[in-house]
């Protein structure tokens, strides 16, 4: 018996089976017409994202036995970018499984960068590709696409009007006036300075007339900290001083870097921190920023009593709130 060991066949590749649409013009045909369909069906999705956006009010609600009453704005929104997403993907798995080039190639391994001469020959080799995909050939499908594929991107641009109106001249303009009553936020209850001790902290809202709502838009720019320190901690000039009232100062809870809230205090240091980039204030200072990327301080609002002893503004902001990006004309 030999001890040598006989070498393997190579078994090389099993035989390629095509496609029926490679062989057959009718299932070819009945292939793309079923990639343009699926390519409408995504535009139709796209159209009921712009129909639910702009002719579906809001407080319109139906009832769907699973899920309850449900908002039928938002459910048409959600339904209308993911059928239009959806069946794109769907569109293109399908015409490259059906229509697209079948061909088996063994690719051998070769350095990072190619040949010049190599080079050219894979520009030559993606136009022939390209050409043989049958966008030329297949004008329906191409219609289909390009109108599924121009449509979707559109649902992204309209969307940034959730973001919200832009603030022009908002930022300069908030709801505290000279003599309006800080409330509790939640609860609307007037708040005195005894309520607050050394160390402590609220958030507060100006004071609205009873039966009205605060709209959103103000809740955004009005909420303000109150923190209340030993009067000998301040380091501020007489001005400033005089916004506090027995230790407690006030500052927009707004940051002035990004607009998040400012929801962090350290008790121990008298910093505020937020935590969305980690600019820090330090409340002895009048919020001077010590640490992170915003550009200013938090705006102060002044502060004092009323003849009932319920903590007021003294004035309006002296400067825009907000972030320090927006054009401002404080």
């Amino acid at each position: 018996m030999s001890n040598e060991l006989e070498p393997l066949a190579d078994p090389g590749l099993p035989e390629h089976i095509h496609r029926r649409a490679d062989t057959d013009p009718i299932a070819a045909k009945r292939a793309e017409r079923q990639v343009a369909v699926l390519f409408s069906l995504s535009a139709v999705g796209t159209l009921l994202f712009f129909y639910s956006f702009f002719f579906i009010k809001e407080d319109l609600f139906i009832f769907i036995p699973v899920m309850g009453n449900t908002n039928a704005q938002q459910l048409g929104i959600g339904l209308g970018v993911a059928f239009g997403l959806l069946f794109i993907g769907f569109g293109a798995v399908h015409w490259a499984k059906t229509l697209m080039p079948d061909q088996e190639v063994i690719a051998q391994r070769h350095t990072m960068r190619s040949a010049e001469e190599d080079r050219s020959e894979f520009v030559k080799a993606v136009k022939v590709g390209a050409e043989e995909a049958g966008l030329g050939r297949r004008p329906l499908i191409k219609r289909s696409l390009f109108a599924a594929l121009g449509l979707a991107g559109l649902p992204a641009v309209v969307m940034l009007r959730d973001l919200g109106p832009l603030p022009g001249n908002s930022l300069n303009e908030t709801s505290w006036k000279t003599g309006t009553r800080l409330v509790t936020d939640p609860g609307d209850r007037p708040i005195k300075a005894s309520d607050l001790e050394v160390g402590g902290v609220a958030q507060v809202m100006p004071e609205i007339a009873p039966g009205k709502e605060r709209h959103l838009e103000d809740i955004a720019k009005d909420a303000v900290l109150l923190i209340r320190l030993r009067p000998s901690e301040f380091q501020l000039d007489a001005e400033r001083l005089s916004w506090t009232h027995e230790g407690i100062i006030a500052f927009s809870k707004i940051c002035s870097h990004m607009g998040c809230a400012v929801a962090l205090y350290e008790q121990t240091t008298k910093h505020l921190l937020c935590p969305c980039h980690q600019s820090t204030f330090d409340v002895t200072r009048a919020a001077k920023v010590i640490f992170g990327p915003s550009a200013r301080p938090l705006p102060q609002l002044a502060i004092t009593v009323d003849a009932d002893g319920y903590l007021i503004a003294k004035q309006p902001f002296t400067e825009a709130v907000g972030p320090s990006f927006w054009e401002r004309k404080s």
